[in-house]
């Protein structure tokens, strides 16, 4: 009696065939694994500022007091602003875990409009400042005021854009308690960049 024919898709182990039985991918999910690599090239890029005016500033003989060119009260508020809606990004978070709904879109809600008032607080203070002759061109100090401030509100608005657009989703019902990645993705940047400002308000405006 003839043996049975040799199939390799039949006999041969899942591995000999192409077929594996295990994720050759990151440890982690593909969208946390791609925010944290681009939050590690922001770092090195903010890293690059913050070294830079440091570099500037000790190199300088004299070096104007932030307290007499710039609002420290008033962006200090702004700053405690920025800080609670990361707060209110974790308990909106928080929510979405629970499948509270409401409770989603209300905390991001108020994180997106904390967003949106230090934008316009920095906007007013610009304006203030332009009024008063603090141009970018005046000299190096405020170069660098510029230059720093002006890349990170150009992330905060970014991140107030991208939670307009998890609010909305989350209004349509695209996250659940097991199924919140996209918010939870959003949350990451917006404490990357709440973190970021804390580091620039501390060097720029108190020292």
């Amino acid at each position: 009696m003839n043996a049975p024919a040799f199939d390799p898709a039949v006999d041969l182990p899942a591995h000999h065939h192409g077929v594996y039985d295990y994720d050759s991918g990151p440890p982690v999910e593909r969208g946390k694994f791609a925010i944290w690599l681009f939050l590690g090239t922001e770092v090195m890029f903010f890293t690059g500022l913050i070294g830079t005016y440091i570099v500037l500033r000790t190199g300088t003989a004299e070096w104007p007091s932030p307290h007499d060119r710039l609002a420290v009260d008033l962006t200090a508020f702004n700053t405690f602003v920025l800080i609670t809606s990361s707060w209110m990004m974790v308990k909106s978070l928080f929510a979405a875990q629970k499948g509270d709904r409401a409770g989603l879109l209300r905390w991001l809600g108020a994180t997106i409009i904390g967003g949106s008032f230090f934008v316009g607080v920095q906007v007013y203070e610009y304006i203030h400042l332009w009024h008063d002759g603090g141009l970018p061109n005046v000299d190096i100090f405020w170069s660098c005021f510029y230059v720093m401030t002006g890349f990170h509100g150009a992330h905060v608005i970014i991140g107030v854009i991208w939670l307009i657009c998890a609010w909305i989703a989350a209004a349509r019902g695209k996250y659940k308690p097991e199924n919140y990645l996209g918010l939870e993705l959003a949350g990451l940047y917006w404490h990357f960049v709440d973190l970021v400002w804390v580091l620039l308000f501390t060097i720029v405006y108190l020292f």
